[in-house]
């Protein structure tokens, strides 16, 4: 069968969802003939493509056919939604020229799962939305775009292609239950978590990197990655700031479309430290460096956003702090198993009692340690990959009968 698979990023993009897409579309592969329908790379892409009107390169069994979309740098927002605009306006009628079986769409741009929803209508053909990012909350809520018709309008269309899906599928439970709120049969939406590449090499604190990162700190509280609109940093800061020197420090590895501002936030700190992502061979020591890893989300958007880093985190055995509400989806990961602290993302004195609590107590610490190593098999990428690919299979077998017939 022939699974057509629609994300504008894709390898050489280096976004996460391309990542991702390309897990996703190695899998599938292990069964079907896959297409994968991308624009030109954009997202910080490891290579540039001079332009074409479209292009074809052929791997193993996937297919990726790459449309003439724009190539801006996706710093400026009117730049990103040039690269949005030509990207769909020159992948539908590419689409319906593509034998499929399914259509797969993911989030990039933040309505492809309107535009997977019109293509596999159109087709005729079964529809599987994965969704990364749950949109129009995400834009909302991180103050992206503003409240108005026209929004109402875009959460009228993204609920049409939710009723389209034969199967939703989403990141983390707190997301399905969003997903469900919106009148969507729970029998169709299916919990499919990223998940951590096992076994995963282990880091040291004595590593170079590690040291870089530690500098004077005798305790760090480490956020390694992305320094985006989703997390609770002016409540990290106000924490820093009342630290009083106790040896606490707070340290960024990172950057992210929030980066300025945290940094414009906590000028004068000395308890918080910026630097700057390091080398991917480096990431094992990255994480070895903290002795206490935050993943945050703010109040509000628990279900919009699912951090993934988490598991990265767990596979490293470093003890996580997460700065979001209970009902979020990494909030209930820690509560059920220990690996962690869950504080309040709006009470910057509750979270440094949490911390300091914690740097008191290296025996509670290595418990998490050991606790975050003993699940991390729960989350392997292999496991997920292979759910994801069980849901596609499931969605397919409909088809394999209608072709057997004909």
């Amino acid at each position: 069968m022939r699974i057509l698979v629609l994300n504008e990023y894709f390898p050489p993009d280096t976004s996460a969802t391309a990542k991702m897409a390309a897990a996703v579309v190695s899998a599938l592969a292990q069964r079907h003939e896959v297409v994968v329908l991308s624009g030109r790379p954009s997202y910080d892409p490891s290579e540039r493509h001079s332009y074409y009107l479209w292009r074809r390169e052929q791997r193993s069994r996937v297919a990726v056919v790459r449309v003439g979309s724009t190539a801006y740098a996706r710093f400026r927002m009117k730049h990103r939604l040039a690269n949005y605009l030509t990207y769909v306006a020159l992948a539908i009628p590419m689409a319906m020229t593509i034998r499929a079986d399914v259509v797969l769409a993911m989030t990039d741009p933040p309505f492809e799962g309107i535009v997977g929803a019109l293509v596999a209508r159109l087709k005729r053909r079964p529809f599987i939305y994965n969704i990364r990012d749950l949109y129009p909350e995400m834009a909302l809520e991180g103050e992206i775009v503003r409240p108005g018709r026209w929004l109402r309008f875009w959460e009228a269309l993204h609920r049409w292609a939710l009723r389209c899906a034969s199967r939703v599928i989403v990141l983390g439970e707190d997301t399905r239950e969003r997903i469900i709120a919106k009148g969507i049969n729970p029998a169709n939406v299916v919990v499919v978590r990223d998940g951590v590449r096992l076994p995963q090499a282990c880091g040291s604190k004595d590593h170079p990197a590690a040291r870089a990162i530690r500098g004077d700190f005798p305790f760090v509280v480490l956020h390694a990655g992305n320094l985006g609109f989703y997390g609770a940093w002016e409540t990290i800061v106000q924490a820093a700031r009342m630290v009083n020197g106790d040896g606490v420090g707070f340290v960024f590895v990172g950057d992210g479309a929030q980066r300025r501002e945290i940094e414009e936030s906590a000028s004068g700190c000395k308890a918080v430290r910026f630097l700057p992502f390091r080398p991917a061979d480096e990431i094992p020591h990255v994480l070895a460096a903290g002795d206490l890893h935050v993943v945050t989300i703010r109040r509000g958007l628990e279900g919009v956003v699912v951090p993934s880093k988490l598991y990265g985190i767990l596979a490293s055995g470093r003890p996580v702090l997460a700065l979001a509400s209970e009902e979020s989806d990494v909030a209930r990961v820690i509560r059920r198993t220990g690996c962690g602290v869950v504080a309040d993302p709006d009470n910057p004195a509750a979270v440094l009692g949490v911390i300091r609590e914690l740097a008191s107590d290296p025996a509670r610490l290595a418990a998490m340690s050991q606790r975050a190593l003993e699940i991390a098999p729960q989350f392997a990428m292999h496991k997920e990959l292979e759910l994801l690919t069980r849901v596609v299979d499931e969605t397919l077998q409909p088809e394999r009968k209608k072709t057997h017939v004909d």
